[in-house]
């Protein structure tokens, strides 16, 4: 379909949006601006019946009929139990501009009364959503944008994001932040119910923040993400990864396929240049793959454009080097874990990648130790005799770190874990987490985590076999338990705790809700830790610290 005659004569007042998840003021472009965006991108016209008038105007994009507002495009997407389209009828209610949907979602709404509303079909509708958006929005204007910084990986997303913001508000830049825990555009945090939110969401809230004139961004990408187009029509400045281990299995199949997803990050389109961590085998090999400029990182003395080097303890925390060709850096970070010093490197050397200077950087660090920021759910303190900590270790290599982190040098300290798994997810991960914890703690009492859809016994059951296992071929003295609910297993963790011992609560992090079948429950690992502590005499930090 050819539209370079057609000439917009719809007057451009801008649409005040009541979502706090887009702009305030939303400029309107027409359906005929936004052919053109596809043609430019090289992807399918929308395609519609005669008549349509390609001068109406669009201020808004959903993909959720109950997210709509007057003046939004619609796009009913095909879904796993019911087709977008069907819900035509209530967005035309709801004052939609126009509706954007496949042949199917074309036929499901044949003959039905929408009003003036344009109905438009295309294919591949999921590859569309990103590029429209961003031109709705207006998220993507050269020159007049955040710096965004985007970080992928297995393990350390948040933390390291967390730590990217950091830093960049010591460096005096106004920040926002979109991720697991909380999105933030400069002081206004918004919950986030998915790591990183649908690809109209992700574009309104870069709207946002390009309206509010901030300096810089920075977003977890996931495996998912990528596979569902959440980011596309994105290009970031920097991104980071952190490394790869087994997770998400029951989504990619296998590591492969796992990795190549991460990869696609690694792109011209995507991004401009990359940090990317190299103590595993797969950030090596994406190194070799990425096709954009990428400097190396590692933590372990292997080589690579910035080494960490000379650890040393500090309090719970860390202090370290980082060593590099442009000079080296002093830096801290007051949270427990090795791993943390690993998600500190590789903050610091992404905003040396964005183009500031070791010298401003060290001076930052100095001046506010950036890189002790609280992380919730994240290696989170909630005692410290006993050690209290609840974190989000959810797949065997985060649950293997966390735990060889946590144990006291004092003799007669115990580590006591309660964990379980999620239901609906990779299943061959439980008894590997099972093993995991029975080598690496002294008490292990496995209970529920978000069990979803599955039957809560049968997922205790894959991690006990799991933990069972380890102990008889391997001669452990560990005492492995099966208690639940999981508040009745924090419970009993802390019942049996002493001063001298560590009680980790590993899995759901800084999450306040358990899904059993349908029904959200409430439920907070760092609440029911803290409430289980003092009720047994012990000292806990205040309610401040731990409920975020």
């Amino acid at each position: 379909m050819i539209l370079e005659n057609f000439v917009s004569t719809t007057p451009r007042q801008p649409h005040r949006s009541a979502s706090p998840m887009r702009p305030e003021l939303v400029e309107p472009v027409t359906l005929h601006e936004l052919q053109q965006v596809l043609a430019d991108a090289g992807l399918p016209a929308m395609a519609s019946a005669a008549g349509t008038d390609w001068d109406t105007a669009v201020t808004g994009l959903s993909i959720d009929s109950r997210a709509v507002e007057p003046g939004d495009l619609y796009i009913g997407l095909p879904g796993a139990n019911r087709h977008g389209a069907e819900f035509a009828a209530q967005v035309a209610a709801a004052g939609a501009a126009a509706f954007l949907t496949d042949d199917a979602g074309a036929e499901l709404i044949a003959g039905q009364d929408l009003g003036a509303m344009p109905v438009l079909a295309a294919p591949d509708l999921r590859a569309l959503v990103g590029p429209l958006s961003a031109r709705v929005y207006n998220s993507q204007p050269a020159g007049s944008r955040p710096n965004l910084f985007a970080v992928t990986g297995t393990n350390g997303k948040t933390t390291t994001t967390y730590f990217v913001n950091s830093l960049l508000k010591a460096l005096d830049q106004s920040t926002g932040l979109i991720g697991t825990i909380e999105i933030t555009a400069g002081s206004e945090a918004i919950p986030s119910a998915l790591t990183t939110p649908e690809s109209p969401e992700v574009h309104g809230i870069l709207g946002l923040m390009r309206e509010r004139g901030l300096d810089a961004a920075a977003m977890e990408v996931s495996s998912h993400a990528i596979s569902y187009r959440r980011v596309d029509g994105v290009r970031f400045d920097v991104a980071g990864f952190t490394n790869l281990t087994q997770d998400h299995l029951d989504l990619h199949g296998s590591m492969d396929e796992y990795f190549q997803t991460k990869a696609e990050l690694f792109t011209p389109q995507r991004v401009r240049r990359a940090v990317v961590c190299v103590d595993d085998p797969w950030g090596r090999r994406l190194i070799d793959s990425s096709g954009v400029p990428t400097v190396s990182l590692s933590t372990t003395g292997a080589p690579a454009d910035w080494r960490v080097e000379s650890i040393q303890r500090a309090g719970l925390g860390h202090t370290f080097e980082l060593h590099g060709a442009d000079g080296v850096l002093r830096l801290h970070t007051g949270l427990p874990g090795d791993f943390n010093v690993s998600n500190a490197a590789l903050a610091a050397v992404m905003v040396l990648a964005s183009g500031v200077d070791v010298q401003r950087l060290q001076a930052a660090l100095d001046a506010r130790d950036p890189f002790t920021v609280d992380v919730p759910g994240r290696m989170q303190l909630i005692s410290e005799q006993p050690a209290g900590i609840v974190d989000f270790a959810h797949n065997p290599d985060a649950l293997e770190r966390t735990l060889a982190s946590v144990r006291r040098p004092e003799a007669g300290s115990r580590v006591i874990i309660v964990f379980g798994a999620t239901g609906d997810r990779d299943q061959t991960k439980r008894p590997l987490m099972g093993a995991i914890a029975a080598r690496g703690a002294d008490v292990v009492i496995v209970t529920d985590d978000d069990p979803h859809g599955e039957d809560e016994a049968a997922i205790r059951r894959d991690v006990l076999q799991g933990a069972l296992a380890a102990k008889q071929d391997e001669q452990l003295d560990t005492v492995i338990e099966e208690v639940f609910p999981r508040a009745a297993a924090i419970e009993h963790a802390v019942e049996m705790a002493t001063e001298a011992d560590t009680v980790l609560v590993a899995g759901r992090g800084h999450e306040v809700w358990q899904e059993v079948k349908g029904v959200n429950l409430a439920l907070d690992d760092r609440v029911e830790l803290q409430q289980a502590l003092r009720r047994h005499g012990f000292y806990a930090l205040g309610a401040d610290a731990v409920e975020s």
